[in-house]
């Protein structure tokens, strides 16, 4: 079984940066994908970045095209969320979770990932 585990989450004012943090123990990250959802109050949701290890393929919702990026240290079987540009909008608990393949058309479907971090709360203040 895979487990993930969020970090890095916080306060930060509309403009400001932080970057999230997913480490997997259970399985290697090779042949997989690993994607970053989140999920405000009253509303679903939503996936907002992936990375497909054996293709090197990432994916991002337009809303965070451009300021967010998505990266990996295998090695450490660690993906990072770097999120640049931070909009009150932005505030969420943000969740990295694990499936076993996605694609360009896929990538944002919940249902995909069998295993879930346990959520990290990011807060932008305007």
């Amino acid at each position: 079984e895979v487990q993930l585990v969020e970090s890095g989450g916080g306060l930060v004012q509309a403009g400001g940066s932080l970057t999230l943090s997913c480490a997997a123990s259970g399985a290697t990250f090779d042949d997989y994908a690993i994607g970053w959802f989140r999920q405000a109050p009253g509303k679903e949701r939503e996936g907002v970045s992936s990375i497909k290890f054996s293709a090197d393929d990432t994916y991002y919702a337009d809303s965070v095209k451009g300021r967010f990026t998505i990266s990996s240290d295998i090695a450490k079987n660690t993906v990072y969320l770097h999120m640049n540009s931070l909009k009150p909008e932005d505030t969420a608990v943000y969740y990295c979770a694990w499936a076993p393949s996605t694609g360009y058309y896929t990538w944002a479907r919940a249902l995909l990932y069998d295993y879930w971090g346990q959520g990290t709360q990011v807060t932008v203040s305007s």
